[in-house]
């Protein structure tokens, strides 16, 4: 078969693998990536996830690992409301599915078996762990010790639950001693406090990660077995295990006879950041080159915080792993792989490490992505692209995220698309958004290179410097079928009528955009997502910033799994904040503001930036309702929110005119 030439571009990548006595066509490894939530609350899949898994089995990777199962029947180790069970035969024939999508894509077939420990028990109210040690996170279940026949039970339970995942047509198995998970705690001088033979020094604690993995092989010989494993905790603060126990551990389970070992970073409850868009792509890599230095026998899987096929096979081209183990990317953009093959990588849907996907994970929802708003939805025929039954001629007005997906995802089914742009360029307030940004610009940008390939791909018009008012409407009256307003929205100056020296107030956008340039000393009105960006930005540039909040709390709006990163920076940064605050008038050079119970406090400022509320941009709603066959809107445009919203809806609104 000839190679194609994105294959030619990336050869260690796209070189044929093996684990154990199985073939992998390619050296991609697709990550369990944690649950996602879309089964029944008794542990069987559904339609939803096997259409989900069909996807998958699709991606183009060489070995593919299914979604962590819970193995015992009492349901301790089960971590999420929908996660999927393997403790009984009458399970399997879901399973036997989702064995088969995978192997009919040619791909060699993982499960992964996940006992959550510390983190499970979410239907019991308790939670089993090697020692009593009290949750840092106060959502997690009180703790409850494991007796040494707690222990055999549970290898027990893994054995017999990788016997079924052979018997239902995979090749082999995955176990978890990861992220804080059961054996994980066991592994960790953080939760492990035993004085028996599970406690204590470290080949102590990694006992009970051994008998599993010696009693799984001795029952499934023939079968290929992995294991995850931190190749750091993250959880100094906490008194967790150093990156060299983490390594030991490491060596105990290539010793054990593991094929593969799945190189991963940080606990749930890690105060530190491990996989977002605050780290850079390759940060971690150095745990990889060192698990294949200490375990040369194992193969060795990693992918956390590396999205770049290109950079993948180049660290596999340099030894530094044998497996790109990759996941959210693949959630993003599940034609990556082929896009690679394929020599499009300038068309991918790259994560940008928002952490949608955890984010509703931690709140017991269903998980999704920003980048994908197909994710979850594969089996409604109402998410698919299809060729519209009837061309239309569209224009839509403005040119962000919403109107962007809107026109790319019409045109793909063959709506002829206009998008009419006040600005200059694709990307609205998104671009002044990621010129703030403190964690990595470029993963948002990449955003905006994606609409900007896509349109040019598809034929999709853009009409720039262009003001989509009445007059400009009347000039072409009937000549489209459909507008879809998507003109986003912006700071609502006018919620500051009353106030005394309003005229004095600036825009956050106009300041995120460039259109204002601020002094040294900034007063910024509200902590959502674009005061903070702004605020955070100007501090690292050396002004003096306060920001001034009316809610209890700062980062309201902002993504579950990323607010912290914001409170740490203000903290880093040091920003004064002031909460519970309003505005009580702008004077010449200093903002006068009033806490709770009305004492007033003067703050130095030769800036004031309005970063709230915001209002969004419907005037043309009413304007446009009579000249025009269809109406449309989406995005911000109808609610002010964020880029998963604007994204989401626009594909939604695309996919069914």
């Amino acid at each position: 078969m000839t190679a194609r030439p994105g294959e030619r571009k990336l050869p260690h990548l796209f070189k044929p693998g093996r684990i154990g006595r199985y073939a992998a066509p390619n050296l991609i490894k697709y990550g369990a990536c944690c649950v996602s939530n879309y089964n029944t609350r008794d542990g069987f899949i559904t339609p939803r996830e096997l259409a989900r898994t069909r996807v998958i089995a699709g991606t183009g990777c060489g070995i593919i690992t299914n979604q962590g199962a819970y193995p015992d029947p009492k349901g301790e180790g089960k971590s999420y409301f929908r996660q999927i069970a393997l403790f009984d035969d009458k399970f399997l024939p879901q399973f036997e599915t989702i064995a088969r999508y995978i192997h009919d894509a040619g791909a060699v077939a993982i499960q992964q078996i996940l006992h959550a420990g510390r983190y499970g028990g979410i239907d019991l109210g308790y939670c089993v762990q090697p020692s009593v040690v009290p949750q840092t996170l106060p959502h997690f279940r009180p703790p409850r010790e494991m007796a040494k026949a707690d222990i055999r039970r549970c290898i027990g339970e893994h054995v017999d639950a990788a016997k079924r995942a052979i018997r239902a047509g995979f090749d082999g198995v995955e176990v978890t001693s990861f992220m804080g998970y059961l054996l994980a705690s066991f592994c960790s001088k953080f939760t492990n406090q035993r004085t028996d033979e599970y406690g204590g020094p470290i080949e102590n604690r990694g006992r009970f990660m051994r008998e599993l993995i010696d009693a799984v092989k001795q029952a499934l010989p023939e079968h290929p077995l992995v294991v995850r494993l931190n190749g750091a905790e993250l959880m100094d603060r906490w008194g967790g295990n150093s990156e060299d126990e983490c390594f030991d551990l490491m060596r105990q389970a290539s010793a054990c006879g593991v094929d593969m070992i799945s190189v991963t970073v940080g606990w749930q409850e890690a105060p530190e950041s491990s996989i977002g868009r605050d780290i850079p792509p390759g940060y971690w890599n150095r745990l990889a080159i060192r698990a294949k230095q200490e375990c040369p026998g194992t193969l060795i899987a990693y992918g956390n915080r590396l999205p770049d096929p290109a950079m993948a096979s180049d660290c596999i081209g340099r030894g530094e792993f044998d497996y790109w183990e990759v996941c959210r990317p693949l959630l993003a953009d599940p034609e990556l792989v082929h896009k690679a093959a394929e020599d499009r990588l300038d068309e991918v849907r790259r994560c940008i490490g928002s952490l949608n996907c955890l984010s509703r994970l931690f709140r017991d929802l269903p998980y999704s992505c920003t980048m994908n708003p197909a994710l979850g939805h594969e089996v409604e025929p109402e998410y698919a692209i299809t060729p519209a039954a009837v061309k239309k001629k569209i224009m839509v007005i403005g040119a962000g995220p919403a109107g962007m997906e809107f026109a790319t995802t019409a045109a793909r089914r063959g709506h002829d698309v206009t998008v009419f742009e006040r600005g200059s360029r694709i990307g609205g307030n998104l671009l002044g958004y990621a010129a703030h940004d403190l964690a990595r610009p470029d993963d948002l940008l990449s955003v905006v290179r994606h609409y900007e390939v896509m349109a040019a791909k598809l034929g999709v018009k853009l009409q720039f410097n262009t003001d989509a008012n009445p007059k400009f409407m009347r000039s072409m009256l009937h000549q489209y079928d459909v507008c879809v307003v998507a003109a986003g929205a912006r700071v609502d100056l006018d919620a500051f009528a009353q106030i005394e020296g309003r005229e004095r107030l600036v825009d956050a956008l106009d300041v995120a955009s460039g259109k204002v340039e601020p002094g040294q000393r900034v007063a910024v009105l509200g902590a959502n997502k674009v005061g903070l960006v702004v605020a955070e930005s100007l501090r690292k540039r050396g002004a003096e910033v306060t920001i001034v909040e009316p809610g209890k709390r700062i980062a309201e709006d902002v993504m579950p799994t990323f607010k912290w990163r914001h409170t740490a920076w203000v903290e880093e940064l040091g920003i004064r904040t002031l909460t519970l605050t309003r505005l009580v008038r702008v004077t010449a050079d200093a903002v006068v503001v009033a806490d709770a119970k009305g004492v007033e406090t003067t703050i130095a400022a030769d800036t004031v930036i309005a970063a709230g509320p915001r209002r969004s941009n419907q005037a043309l709603f009413g304007e446009f309702e009579w000249m025009i066959d269809e109406l449309h809107g989406c995005g911000d445009a109808l609610m002010p929110r964020g880029l998963d919203a604007a994204i989401h809806e626009g594909y939604r609104l695309g996919a069914r005119i």
